[in-house]
C-alpha cells in the first residue's frame, strides 16, 4: 500500500498572493466599451429605390404632352375660385347637417323606445347601404315622381324650382353623412363608462343634462378623429355633385376643358385645389384632436412645427445611429 501524497509547503500558494492580484486588478482602469451602431443597409436600398422612382416619374411628366403653363394661368381664375368656394360651402353645410343629424340618430338608436330605435336603424341601413352617387341622382331627378312639392298651407311649388343642383347636392351629401356620423357618435357615447351616467343620475341630473354635460364631452375624444376624416372625405366626395351640374371645382374644370381643350391641365388645377383644402383642414383636425387629448395622455403629441425642428436637429439617420 502506498500512502496518499500530502501537499507540502511548496504546493501551497503564498498567503498574500490573492490580495496582491485583487489590488492590482482594481488599480487598472476599466476597459472602454466600444459601441457599434446597428447597420441598416435596407434603409439605403429603399431610399435609393424611392428616389429613382421619383426621378422616373418626374421625367415622365416632363416629357408628357401637357401644357404646364395653363396650370398657373387657370389656378386663380374667377370661375375656378367660384367653384372652389361652392365646393367648400356645400361641404361645410353638409357636414354641419350631418353631424347634427348623426347625434340625433345616435341618441335615437341607443334609446329604449323601440319606435325611435327602429327608425334610426332603418335610416342608417338605407343611407349606408346605397351609394352616395346614386342618392345624388335620385334627389336631382325627384321631380320625375313628385312634380309638385306640396306642404299644404305652408309651402307649394314646382319640384324643379325647389330641387336645384345645390339643393340636391346638399341633401344627398348631408343625409348620407348623417348615417355615418350616427355610427361614429354611437361608438363615442358607448366608449364612456356607464358609471359616469349612473353618478350623474345619482346627483339628480336628467337624462338630457347627463348626455349634454357628462357623456358627450367625454365622448368627443373618440368622436373627433373620425369626424375630421369624414370632413376631408366629404370635401372630395363633393366632386360627385358635378354629375348633377352643380358648379363645384371639378365641374368648372370640365366646363373650361371642353371649351379650351386642355382636359388634363384643368384636372391638375382641380387636384391642386383639393390638395390645398385637405392639407389646411388636416392641420385644423390635428389641433382639435390635440385639444381633446388633454387629460387622456401624459404627453401631448408634438405639433407639425415641433416635428420639423426635431427632424432638422437630428439630421439624416439612415444608418440608424442614436
Amino acid at each position: 500500500m502506498t500512502d496518499k501524497k500530502s501537499n507540502g509547503p511548496a504546493d501551497t500558494p503564498p498567503a498574500g498572493a490573492d490580495l496582491t492580484k485583487t489590488s492590482a486588478s482594481a488599480s487598472l482602469p476599466p476597459a472602454a466599451i466600444e459601441a457599434v451602431p446597428v447597420r441598416h443597409p435596407w434603409r439605403w436600398v429603399s431610399a435609393v429605390v424611392v428616389v429613382a422612382l421619383l426621378v422616373m416619374l418626374g421625367m415622365a411628366f416632363a416629357n408628357a404632352k401637357v401644357e404646364w403653363g395653363d396650370v398657373p394661368e387657370y389656378l386663380f381664375k374667377e370661375r375656378i375660385l367660384k367653384g372652389v368656394w361652392n365646393t367648400l360651402w356645400v361641404t361645410l353645410l353638409s357636414m354641419v347637417i350631418g353631424v347634427i343629424l348623426g347625434v340625433v340618430l345616435a341618441v335615437m338608436r341607443l334609446s329604449k323606445n323601440p319606435v325611435t330605435s327602429a327608425f334610426a336603424n332603418l335610416y342608417i341601413w338605407v343611407f349606408r347601404g346605397t351609394p352616395v352617387f346614386l342618392q345624388l341622382l335620385i334627389w336631382y331627378n325627384l321631380a320625375l315622381i313628385f312634380p309638385v312639392l306640396n306642404l299644404g298651407p305652408i309651402y307649394k311649388n314646382e319640384m324643379t324650382e325647389v330641387m336645384t343642383p345645390f339643393m340636391a347636392a346638399l341633401l344627398g351629401l348631408a343625409l348620407n353623412e348623417g348615417a355615418y356620423m350616427a355610427e361614429i357618435v354611437r361608438a363615442g357615447i358607448q366608449s364612456v363608462d356607464e358609471g359616469q351616467t349612473e353618478a350623474a343620475h345619482a346627483l339628480g341630473m336628467s337624462s338630457t343634462k347627463t348626455m349634454s354635460r357628462i357623456v358627450l364631452p367625454q365622448a368627443m375624444r373618440v368622436i373627433v378623429p373620425p369626424t375630421g376624416n369624414e370632413f376631408i372625405n366629404m370635401l372630395k366626395t363633393s366632386s360627385l355633385a358635378s354629375a348633377i351640374t352643380f358648379t363645384e371645382v371639378t365641374y368648372v374644370g370640365r366646363q373650361i376643358s371642353s371649351q379650351q381643350l386642355n382636359v388634363m391641365e384643368m384636372f391638375f388645377v382641380a387636384a391642386i385645389w383639393y390638395l390645398v383644402l385637405t392639407s389646411v383642414f388636416s392641420v385644423v383636425q390635428f389641433y382639435i384632436e390635440r385639444y381633446y387629448a388633454k387629460g387622456s395622455v401624459r404627453n401631448l403629441p408634438p405639433t407639425p412645427w415641433q416635428r420639423i425642428k426635431a427632424n432638422l436637429g437630428r439630421g439624416p439617420r439612415l444608418m440608424g445611429t442614436r
